[in-house]
């Protein structure tokens, strides 16, 4: 009988690998994790937390704008770029302590370095040798950096919370969600902001009845947008970047965003040697129990190319230790999967949207509400919010739910619950408003 040093080893301390690494433990397994930066992964340490930070300290601009309208007199403010991104970058440091408390409270082992497979059951850490039974690659993914002349001048999502000062001026590449997302953060906090998309629209995937409703919103408050835009060259200059674009024009620029995109860690993990097999986008290749191509070796989260979600990842790396060593043997449901964009406004998805729903049931149903939100209407705002319900006519089930404006992602958490439970529009019409809310608008619509 073959002897391993432990039951399951993890590569990657991320989201799904410390779920993953938890609940194994938790089951009396071995369990021993690789990170080769600071555990908590993407989301907590360079993504969706202190992106969400920046959000709320941008969103002051407007809420001291409006505080006049309410009454309000506040006289000599300003806005200390510094103060913000040091108290993230608090917030980061105390989540990451407590993911690694997580892993030594349930008797993880964690070594801090590169893990590579050195063969199928074993992998090396730091020159060390370690052999285990079932092996799980957690890497996530990261910012893809197009190969153009002076790509090297721009930075990353990985960078952006570091930045020394505030710019001036910021070119954001992409047309999706991070890319929005952190037009409207440089925006707000009073950077000169143009989003460049090769495409002539954004949020790709998205209802286009938001993207477009957001597009004229942003452009509204003063983000520049230049679509269809070939990207050509990075150019250094004496005060910033210059950015040069196949219509031969350029734009100067302090800071450069890549937001175009990102790809699966897989380089440098030895995946060959393990005899692991990658996807034609890629990503490691996975069944719908997270299984590669070799038995013992499973891949959760980004470094798959399922939905790149930290929840969905949690989720993978859940149910792979509940089958390998507890009793409950189940798998990820990917349907009716809610989803947010932190733009200013922002947005909340669930569920299809009115042309796959067409695609799948033939006949729909829509279902819209564009009003203005009370407090926008005091404040002097004329900006709108929309929101959509999509409905198969033959059940009059919910089957999609899409809305932007304040508080849309809080308030669909709600809605997605109501869908995934297959609730119908007249269940949606038969709830009593609350009054007077945003969100009395989804059962009021007619």
């Amino acid at each position: 009988m073959t002897s391993f040093d432990h039951d399951l080893f993890v590569i990657g301390a991320g989201s799904g690998g410390v779920r993953a690494s938890r609940i194994a433990s938790g089951h009396g397994a071995n369990v021993a994790v690789a990170e080769e930066f600071r555990v908590g992964g993407t989301c907590v340490i360079r993504g969706c937390v202190p992106k969400k930070l920046l959000v709320y300290g941008a969103h002051f601009a407007e809420d001291l704008v409006d505080a006049k309208r309410f009454g309000w007199q506040i006289e000599g403010k300003a806005f200390d770029w510094p103060t913000l991104r040091d108290n993230v970058l608090g917030e980061v440091d105390r989540l990451n302590g407590l993911y690694q408390n997580t892993l030594d409270s349930h008797q993880v082992t964690t070594l801090h370095g590169r893990a590579t497979f050195i063969d199928a059951h074993t992998v090396a850490v730091d020159g060390k040798r370690i052999t285990a039974k079932h092996i799980l690659v957690a890497t996530g993914a990261r910012p893809f950096v197009p190969d153009i002349p002076g790509a090297e001048l721009g930075i990353t999502s990985n960078e952006v919370f570091h930045l020394p000062t505030l710019p001036r001026r910021v070119v954001i590449a992409g047309g999706g969600y991070i890319a929005n997302e952190f037009a409207g953060i440089f925006h707000e906090l009073g950077s000169d902001v143009t989003l460049i998309n090769r495409s002539e629209s954004i949020l790709r995937g998205w209802e286009p009845a938001l993207a477009d409703r957001l597009l004229t919103i942003s452009v509204a408050k003063g983000i520049n947008f230049k679509l269809s835009c070939g990207l050509e060259r990075l150019e250094k200059t004496a005060d910033g970047i210059r950015v040069h674009f196949t219509d031969g024009k350029s734009v100067d620029t302090d800071v450069f965003l890549w937001a175009v995109g990102r790809r699966p860690n897989v380089e440098g993990l030895g995946l060959e040697a393990a005899g692991v097999a990658l996807s034609e986008t890629g990503a490691i290749q996975v069944d719908a129990d997270s299984q590669t191509s070799v038995p013992h070796i499973y891949a959760v989260g980004d470094v798959t190319d399922r939905i790149q979600l930290t929840p969905i990842a949690i989720r993978e790396g859940h149910a792979v230790a509940d089958r390998l060593f507890g009793t409950r043997d189940w798998r990820v449901d990917y349907s009716v999967v809610p989803s947010a964009v932190f733009s200013n406004p922002p947005l909340g998805s669930v569920g299809m949207t009115e042309a796959q729903a067409k695609n799948a049931y033939g006949t729909v149903k829509i279902f819209t509400s564009d009003f203005r939100p009370m407090r926008n209407v005091l404040a002097n705002r004329n900006e709108r919010a929309l929101y959509k319900l999509v409905v198969a006519a033959a059940s009059d089930k919910v089957v999609g739910a899409h809305m932007i404006g304040p508080d849309s992602p809080e308030i669909l958490q709600a809605v997605a619950i109501a869908i995934k439970a297959g609730l119908t529009k007249a269940q949606f019409d038969d709830t009593v408003a609350l009054h007077p809310t945003m969100s009395e608008e989804l059962v009021l619509m007619k």
